[in-house]
This record gives C-alpha cells, sequence and structure tokens, in this order.
C-alpha cells in the first residue's frame, strides 16, 4: 500500500502520527508529513486506523 498526506486538508492534529509514529511525522510546515510512501506490510493496521482517526479525512490510501 502506497500513502500520502493532502497538506491541503491536513489540519496538524497529529492522530495519525499517535497512532503510528513509524510512519507518520510532523514536517518543517507544522502540517503531518509521511516518513515512508510505500508502507511495510507490519504498519498496514496502523496506518489504515490512522487513516479512519483522521478528523478532515487528509490520509489516502493507495492499495497495490
Amino acid at each position: 500500500m502506497k500513502i500520502k498526506v493532502d497538506k491541503n486538508t491536513c489540519i496538524g492534529c497529529g492522530a495519525c502520527q499517535a497512532i503510528c509514529s513509524d510512519v507518520f511525522e510532523y514536517g518543517d510546515d507544522g502540517i503531518m508529513d509521511v516518513k515512508i510512501e510505500t508502507v511495510p506490510i507490519e504498519f498496514e493496521d496502523d496506518v489504515m486506523d490512522a487513516k479512519d482517526g483522521c478528523p478532515v479525512d487528509a490520509i489516502k490510501v493507495e492499495e497495490n
């Protein structure tokens, strides 16, 4: 799976980072960014939880 954060939508609340800090981090602009665009299988469930927990639906997932 590949993921992206829509920087125009993200409000930087940090929910995704709290759920999956191995994949999400704050960028220099205070908005979330992804550390790894192609998600290792061991983090897929956490990434989906982070996507579902995003209050503004800023996390976009593309299945392989």
